[in-house]
């Protein structure tokens, strides 16, 4: 199941955009608007993360993260999730079949 074009993000904490927007900061998720668990399945309300229903979860397993950025870590399990497979891969292969 693909979720990517409706996952928001949900993260450990905000920090104030340049056009004093709040952004994610820190662990960053996946979550599905009206759900109360990440894509992962952590519980928002237990895991205490925010959730912000106006950022995209448009992040790709090739970003690379550096100080500047607010976002500390991006969870590879919700990356999973939402990439889904890559194009004209299988799932198997069978390559010595028995007779």
């Amino acid at each position: 199941m693909r979720v990517s074009s409706t996952a928001a993000v949900a993260a450990s904490s905000e920090v104030a955009g340049d056009d004093g927007v709040r952004r994610p900061g820190g662990e960053v998720h996946a979550w599905l608007p009206g759900q109360n668990q990440t894509v992962c399945g952590l519980q928002l309300s237990r895991t205490r993360l925010r959730r912000f229903p106006h950022v995209p979860f448009d992040y790709s397993d090739t970003d690379v993260l550096t100080e500047a950025d607010p976002e500390g870590y991006v969870c590879p399990r919700c990356l999973a999730a939402t990439q889904g497979r890559r194009e004209g891969e299988k799932g198997w292969a069978r390559t010595n079949p028995r007779p």
